[in-house]
């Protein structure tokens, strides 16, 4: 080793020595508090832990209860359900209101504002009044039956085998703007000349958008993917909020399951094998994230 590379090292390892010493209590944080936490969980997984934690051992029979479970089963598929049709519909309206707004259109900035003002509400709130509007008594049904149409019937949140839509339906209302705002900075991000060239050799814009602005909007695909999956996986406030899981079972999710075992029933064991059972999903969500965003740069 040269001497120079010597004095340099101690160089490097001082430098920006400010930032290093604040990011301290972040890096203790997520040690601690999120690993540390998660490992806990992961651990009680395995053990009969009920009103508090105890390091009793069972093996796998908290993870053969819970797949055993109807109210878990059903709620993996509504989750199936929810997540699948939100990526479809979130990427689909968001790019065609993006690229819409990438027009240079009067009043973007006013557009702009009103389709990301529901992303500013809480889930809560998104929820309430979602409740109010498909409520049958007073709500879309009740408006169009008072205009003549008596046979109209529109009561998702009433239906067990529907009501998972008009959860949708809030959850599609609330995060679009989002990922509109998200297609839209990846828009303004394709070089002009791009655009022009296009032009020049006359290719369609549909063609333009498909074969050329979309591929080169990958990495805003992926992040966005990302957000929306993590939103839906932690798919909780809008199902409290609209049906608290009802009719009956009907609309249960994973999150609440895990809530409702963990301080309802005061069955710790089964809420951490179910919390387990969420955290690999997102480790299957996030995984293959990792490996686009920095595998391959490699």
């Amino acid at each position: 080793m040269s001497e120079s590379t010597a004095a340099r090292r101690p160089g490097q390892l001082f430098r920006n020595l400010n930032a290093k010493i604040a990011s301290i209590p972040m890096i203790l944080t997520a040690l601690v508090i999120f690993v540390g936490g998660t490992l806990w969980t992961v651990l009680y997984s395995f053990t009969n832990s009920k009103l508090l934690p105890r390091l009793n051992f069972v093996g796998l029979d908290q993870y053969e209860r819970l797949w055993s479970a109807p109210r878990w089963l059903t709620s993996i598929e509504n989750l199936i359900t929810y997540g699948v049709l939100s990526l479809i519909f979130s990427l689909t309206i968001g790019f065609l209101l993006a690229a819409l707004l990438d027009q240079k259109i009067r009043f973007e900035n006013a557009f702009r504002t009103i389709f990301l003002y529901p992303f500013a509400l809480s889930f809560i709130v998104t929820g309430l009044v979602w409740q109010w509007i498909l409520n049958p008594d007073f709500g879309v049904q009740h408006i169009v039956r008072s205009l003549g149409w008596e046979s109209f019937v529109f009561n998702p949140l009433y239906d067990q085998d529907i009501v998972i839509y008009g959860i949708l339906i809030a959850g599609l209302w609330q995060g679009t703007g989002l990922v509109m705002c998200l297609m839209l900075a990846g828009l303004r991000g394709i070089d002009e000349d791009i655009w022009k060239a296009a032009r020049v050799d006359g290719i369609p814009m549909w063609k333009t958008y498909l074969f050329i602005v979309i591929p080169m909007m990958r990495p805003v695909f992926i992040t966005t993917l990302v957000i929306i999956a993590s939103g839906i996986v932690r798919l909780y406030d809008l199902v409290v909020a609209q049906t608290s899981g009802g009719p009956g079972h009907a609309s249960e999710v994973p999150a609440k399951y895990v809530y409702d075992y963990m301080f309802a029933a005061q069955n710790l064991g089964q809420g951490f094998a179910a919390s387990t059972m969420m955290l690999v999903t997102v480790g299957i969500i996030i995984v293959p994230w990792a490996y686009l965003e920095f595998g391959r740069r490699r």
